[in-house]
């Protein structure tokens, strides 16, 4: 598993942000147990600054019984309740205030984090303290897939943004209360694949997107160089999508991430790659068509868990490279590293 200290790089990247320096210090200079310590004291700081400068107003739907019109007339509820011949109706419309969605959010998800007994005594105080802060007519929210993508819609930004990325990380490691009442568990989502994975890639593109000028770096849709008697049969192939692609004019490179245990699984006492993850690459390059004098290349990159693999091929006529990344050595050299396989 990442290292805790290594954790909070790996998202800072995930979440397109450099990591920032007062955060850095917390990290560093703490020694966190789980990684839900590490997202209590991220929340913290982010949401005191957030706080420092003023919750931005935001848009809230209201729907209320009116005397007037406003937004839109809801008919249906109007019409049941026989409110227009007497001048009302049933209206549903935005109001600007400081009871928005991710506000709410915000606060439900402080008091439900002040709340588990994962985490030390005195961040939960630091947590029931910074409730305090709220303003009084902002009505906290619980986390659901709901509610989180309906925060999502409304696309904050900067500072705002990064809280929403922390209470999602917080809702993905949250289990099931035993018993009603039952103070929250959060469980270490970094034995989680599934988030693990989208974690990795995630990091990886917008490392290479932040600290590197040569490349620009992106997540394409290739097409599949194909024809068939019906037009509309193209459209039942799959999509090919890539983890990252990073082009310049004289290269380009297909990088693909997987959060695998071992770059290289046993079968019959003997080791082998992993078929489909060589067989996806090999269909982006053999797809792929590079600009003149572009040279075009293969990247399978997984973390090193149980053994680190470093291997080249030539495939198709493009080169490809099998490589892990060590993610519990230092920061600084996992940067380097990153960095050299582009060289």
């Amino acid at each position: 598993m990442v290292p805790i200290q290594n954790l909070y790089y790996l998202l800072s990247y995930a979440w397109n942000r450099l990591p920032e320096r007062h955060a850095l210090l917390t990290a560093d200079g703490q020694d966190f147990e789980r990684p839900v310590e590490l997202l209590g004291h991220l929340l913290l700081l982010h949401l005191r600054r957030y706080l420092r400068a003023g919750l931005p107003p935001a848009y809230q739907e209201r729907e209320a019984e009116l005397p007037e019109l406003r937004g839109r007339v809801l008919l249906a509820p109007s019409l049941t309740r026989n409110l227009l011949p007497r001048g009302r109706a049933v209206c549903r419309y935005d109001e600007l205030g400081y009871d928005g969605l991710l506000h709410g959010l915000l606060l439900g998800t402080v008091r439900e984090l002040g709340r588990t007994a994962r985490i030390p005594g005195s961040l939960r105080q630091e947590l029931r303290r910074v409730q305090r802060q709220f303003p009084a007519d902002i009505m906290p929210l619980q986390l659901t897939n709901d509610t989180l993508r309906q925060a999502r819609r409304q696309r904050p930004t900067g500072t705002g943004a990064m809280l929403l990325n922390i209470c999602e990380l917080l809702h993905l490691s949250q289990l099931p209360e035993p018993t009603a009442g039952g103070r929250p568990r959060f469980r270490d989502f970094r034995r989680d694949e599934v988030v693990m994975a989208k974690l990795f890639e995630q990091f990886v593109r917008n490392f290479y997107r932040l600290e590197q000028r040569r490349y620009r770096v992106q997540s394409e849709t290739i097409a599949w160089q194909a024809a068939a008697d019906q037009p509309e049969h193209l459209a039942l192939l799959p999509s090919m999508i890539t983890d990252t692609s990073l082009e310049a004019p004289d290269r380009k490179i297909i990088l693909d991430t997987k959060y695998y245990a071992a770059a290289l699984r046993t079968r019959y006492d003997q080791q082998r790659l992993i078929t489909p993850h060589l067989y996806q690459l090999y269909a982006y390059l053999q797809n792929q068509r590079p600009l003149p004098g572009q040279q075009l290349e293969g990247v399978l990159l997984y973390p090193a868990a149980e053994q680190e693999v470093d291997l080249r091929y030539t495939l198709g006529g493009h080169p490809v490279r099998i490589v892990t990344i060590n993610l519990a050595q230092p920061w600084p050299t996992i940067a380097a590293d990153l960095l050299a396989l582009v060289r």
